[in-house]
């Protein structure tokens, strides 16, 4: 069993963008601009995942699977 443990390589335009936005973040500030194009955003990612793997209702499953587990 191998203990080799490698790094990801994170694209340093989005470290920077993350960066930045937890800084905004951590300031308390809301710019209703910059969380119209966030929403903007996210939204496209929505659609572009569920145009590749459609719609994954895998909720319901998990949660009747932790309630059996209980039991």
């Amino acid at each position: 069993m191998s203990t080799e443990f490698k790094t990801a390589v994170i694209d340093p335009q989005v470290m920077a963008d993350l960066e930045e936005a937890a800084r905004y973040a951590a300031s308390g500030l809301r710019d209703p601009e910059v969380m119209r194009q966030a929403c903007e955003h996210m939204d496209l990612l929505s659609q572009e995942i569920r145009q590749k793997f459609g719609v994954q209702d895998i909720g319901v499953e998990i949660i009747r699977e932790m309630r059996d587990s209980a039991a």
